[in-house]
């Protein structure tokens, strides 16, 4: 294990932050009910006259490793919300709740604790099932827009199922929460294009130390008590919402049939985006397009 000041990672953590503070946006933390505690990231300087947005992370690393480059684009046209759902980050509760429902149930209470009347949702892999939910809950009053990316939101048991057989693991808790530096090889050779082939087992190994060591055993109940994927048929209701699909045409996470299929049932204003040599992370992949794409859709103050 390398000392942090040794660290590559929490040398590229400290990276992430300055690119954050560099965008407006500081660190908070607030106690959202008398049991649970939300880290996140806000602008510095709330301006009246910028739509919010609202980003929402995926299984894995905190929030800043995942939407910096959608944080430094955005930032100039909207306010910018950024948490860390519970168990990731800062974020923590006492509550016995492990479901999809009350992550979303937990932004919520954040953005009502913050003011934030009317926003727009991007959410990316399980944060998509957080933002579906967030949506479902607070209606077309208050989220206007929603952005799911790259998220089984209509997961049957069967994508279960096939997901564990392509990582060729034992079980899911394997592949998205890995241990060892062969599960994360897995991991970012399904989740990345273009993945990387010779990182070195000490990076490897730091990368599971700061962004996988913390809070495991919470994190296989969150993953134990995601509500979707259960049956073999999906109950997901449409939203009411304008809807943006984004999807990389390699996922081998969720593969691309989801994405279609998903476009279909989630609302009558849904519309749906490929991006061409990606797989999971599109937003890390493919940063320009995916960026384009979400403002287009949208909009913003310039």
């Amino acid at each position: 294990m390398l000392p942090s000041f040794l660290s590559p990672v929490s040398a590229f953590g400290l990276y992430l932050r300055r690119c954050f503070t560099g965008a407006g946006l500081s660190s908070y933390t607030v106690d959202v009910d008398h049991e649970t505690t939300v880290h996140f990231w806000a602008p510095t300087n709330r301006k009246a006259q910028k739509p919010s947005v609202v980003l929402i992370h995926g299984f894995g690393p905190a929030a800043i490793w995942q939407w910096r480059q959608q944080v430094q684009f955005l930032a100039p046209h909207f306010n910018v919300y950024v948490p860390d759902l519970i168990f990731f980050g800062g974020s923590s509760s006492k509550s016995s709740e492990r479901s999809e429902t009350f992550q979303a149930a937990s932004v919520g209470k954040l953005l009502d604790k913050l003011k934030v009347e009317k926003f727009q949702v991007v959410g990316t892999s399980y944060g998509g099932m957080v933002a579906y939910n967030l949506a479902k809950m607070l209606g077309e009053e208050r989220v206007e827009k929603v952005v799911i990316a790259s998220s089984g939101v209509n997961m049957k048991r069967s994508n279960n199922v096939a997901l564990v057989q392509r990582a060729e693991l034992d079980k899911i808790e394997d592949l998205l929460l890995p241990a060892t530096p062969q599960q994360l090889r897995k991991l970012m050779s399904l989740s990345i294009y273009n993945s990387p082939q010779f990182l070195p087992h000490f990076l490897l190994n730091d990368f599971l130390h700061k962004l996988y060591s913390v809070n495991r055993k919470e994190k296989k109940e969150l993953l134990r008590g995601v509500t979707i994927g259960k049956d073999e048929t999906s109950s997901l209701s449409p939203l009411e919402q304008e809807v943006l699909i984004v999807w990389g045409e390699q996922d081998q996470i969720f593969p691309v049939q989801m994405a279609r299929e998903l476009k279909e049932i989630i609302s009558k204003k849904a519309r749906l985006e490929l991006i061409k040599e990606a797989s999971h992370v599109p937003q890390m992949e493919k940063p320009r397009e995916f960026n384009n794409i979400l403002l287009n859709f949208l909009g913003g103050h310039s």
